[in-house]
């Protein structure tokens, strides 16, 4: 009986001269794998968890050299036609499954796969690997594995008790030619999409540079900089056109504190608004917070930069907000505008986090923030700048969104294409 319950009218769909069969007997052999802690650069090629991806496809980037077993090597060589069964893994990942095609070189599998073998009378390996990748995806082996803290597990006699449904072998063979074609032509809509979303974001540094340049238009120096990045633009030290402030958390022993509508900005917010305006925050505090620690309410505009842990992310306050410690924060005086200066500070994101020091929390420290100075344009000029690259970015988002639509659709295909092929309507 499976260990899975196929309901009735599931049962009674198959197409005629198809039948479920016990995988334990359609299988003619099943073989797991050797475990070995040990390194051998002269040793024997293995298989292991890392060399198989979700979508039944060997990665032969990283392929580990082990001791040979001795004469016990033979029942571990891989063989084309065998299939590869990941026993042990996280839950979201055991049960992944390829089927092997050949190597050049003779190779064996660790302890994490179980190995199974067809009975080519009556079932094809690639008919037996596109079922089993079906369940992964569908959630058959994660409702069988035995779980335990980091790890789950599919054992042999839960995985040779499922039922799958078996074609005549004519069948199974024009199901398999079908499939192959699908999937190539999934693989090349993948590709093609995926080189289209890595396009699109390449398109923010891209607008960054179209205005910046390529010379820097920030420095953290005590000395600012006094010959122009471009004509008309001018050197200012940041705090000289920019109130700089931090923040604080108020108590935790307080929930009286944390009872309000006053935003409160952290470092658990900052990555998903990055480069965007904030109108809200996951948690907010209240007047009696801010007059009971360091934290502060800085006005609608202030720019924002998370200066620990997190390094280099940076927002604009949509409204009103205070933030922790983790940040600095400019207030623009009326020769700043704050989008301009966000666009600036991104552009120079990674000469900023290159500021940080610290082996176990990399900090961008005071002194250094307040060395800051910034090449910029005449107010005008800033603001018709940041009004080009909102627009420009927002553009670029709504592509980046669509992009990941697509490539979300064609990573479901798989499953869908083979979901339709064991119900005979390949």
């Amino acid at each position: 009986m499976s260990v899975v319950a196929i309901p009735m009218d599931e049962k009674k769909m198959l197409p005629k001269d198809w039948r479920w069969a016990r995988l334990g007997d359609v299988i003619r052999e099943v073989q797991a794998g050797f475990a070995c802690g040990e390194r051998d650069p002269e040793g024997i090629a293995q298989l292991r968890m890392n060399n198989l991806d979700t979508r039944g496809n060997f990665v032969w980037d990283e392929v580990l050299r082990v001791p040979e077993p001795g004469n016990k090597i033979e029942p571990y060589l891989l063989l084309p036609g065998d299939v590869l069964f990941n026993n042990t893994n996280s839950t979201e990942l055991v049960g992944k499954s390829a089927m092997f095609a050949g190597y050049s070189e003779r190779i064996v599998y660790s302890n994490h796969f179980t190995r199974l073998r067809a009975n080519s009378a009556l079932l094809l390996p690639e008919i037996l690997s596109n079922w089993l990748i079906l369940q992964w995806h569908e959630g058959t082996f994660a409702a069988i594995c035995n779980k335990w803290i980091g790890q789950s597990a599919v054992k042999a006699d839960k995985l040779l008790n499922l039922e799958m449904p078996l074609p005549p072998l004519p069948e199974q063979r024009r199901i398999a030619e079908v499939l192959r074609e699908q999937m190539a032509a999934v693989d090349k809509a993948r590709a093609a999409a995926q080189a289209r979303l890595e396009a699109v974001r390449a398109l923010p540094a891209a607008f960054l540079r179209q205005v910046f340049g390529d010379e820097p238009a920030f420095a953290a120096s005590p000395v600012t900089p006094d010959r122009p990045v471009q004509a008309g633009w001018t050197w200012h030290r940041l705090t000289d056109i920019a109130r700089l402030a931090t923040g604080h958390t108020p108590s935790r022993y307080h929930p009286e504190y944390w009872k309000g509508d006053i935003p409160w900005l952290q470092l658990a917010d900052i990555r998903e608004l990055d480069g965007q305006e904030a109108q809200d925050t996951s948690e907010h505090t209240n007047i009696l917070g801010l007059e009971n620690s360091a934290a502060v309410l800085l006005p609608k505009g202030t720019v924002c930069l998370s200066r620990t842990a997190s390094v280099g992310f940076f927002a604009i306050m949509g409204r009103p907000m205070a933030t922790s410690q983790d940040f600095v924060n400019w207030v623009c005086s009326d020769n700043l505008d704050p989008w301009f200066l966000m666009y600036l500070l991104i552009a120079n994101r990674k000469r900023i986090r290159d500021l940080g020091s610290g082996a176990v929390h990399h900090t961008i420290y005071f002194p250094t923030v307040q060395s800051f100075s910034v090449c910029a344009p005449p107010i005008k000029e800033q603001r018709r700048i940041a009004g080009f690259l909102r627009d420009a970015l927002a553009g670029v988002e709504k592509a980046r969104v669509a992009a990941d639509e697509e490539l979300r659709a064609i990573n479901a295909l798989p499953a869908a294409l083979l979901h339709r092929a064991f119900r005979g309507k390949a």
